[in-house]
């Protein structure tokens, strides 16, 4: 007898699935049973379609950086201005961790919390992906200072930490139920630790 995929597995919905049960649960907490559950397939074919449990969060992470995740890349990207990308930044996360069809909070930051020594690469390859992220939002804010958009004595780096702190903590509250308004307010009182240039005296 052949075992393995039914005919009607679709691999991207199932893939969907899993993103799904990673980012409510995080890595460590989620458990074959679950997945095979929420993928409406069996171990077998789990383990055919996707390999190991690692191997599939991997796939999964890959999946929600590419999109749900994507609006970080965008609005660096996008906006020629730092402040108005910040802006854009904070007011798409307020937006994207408090989906209403989705679980709360980002995979990136929530994945991992507290994971056994077992996940301790995993982890770390997280650390990674969060590191290059505060990495490129401080190489645009150095361009922006460099540019005359910050003042000369802005430290580009402390700036960078401090926004990166924020969406954190975005992600945080919106785990704890925090609404779209919530963190829309969080993030408008975040932008007024803004640097301003200082006005000449006369």
């Amino acid at each position: 007898m052949r075992t393995g995929r039914p005919r009607s597995f679709d691999r991207e919905q199932a893939l969907e699935a899993a993103v799904d049960v990673f980012w409510e649960h995080g890595y460590d907490a989620t458990s074959i049973a679950m997945l095979t559950k929420a993928l409406g397939i069996a171990a077998p074919s789990l383990y055919a379609a996707f390999g190991d449990k690692q191997t599939l969060f991997l796939e999964a992470l890959d999946r929600y950086l590419s999109s749900y995740g994507a609006f970080t890349k965008r609005a660096l990207a996008e906006e020629p201005q730092a402040r108005q990308a910040v802006e854009r930044l904070l007011r798409e996360a307020a937006a994207a961790y408090t989906r209403p069809d989705h679980p709360h909070g980002c995979l990136l930051i929530t994945a991992t919390t507290n994971c056994s020594p077992q996940s301790a690469e995993l982890a770390e390859h997280l650390r990674k992906l969060r590191a290059a992220g505060l990495r490129a939002l401080e190489s645009k804010l150095s361009i922006a200072a460099r540019a005359g958009q910050l003042p000369e004595q802005t430290d580009t780096r402390a700036l960078a930490r401090f926004y990166s702190a924020v969406l954190q903590g975005m992600s945080a509250q919106a785990r704890d139920r925090a609404t779209r308004t919530d963190l829309e307010h969080i993030a408008k009182n975040a932008l007024h630790a803004w640097p301003a240039h200082q006005k000449l005296s006369r």
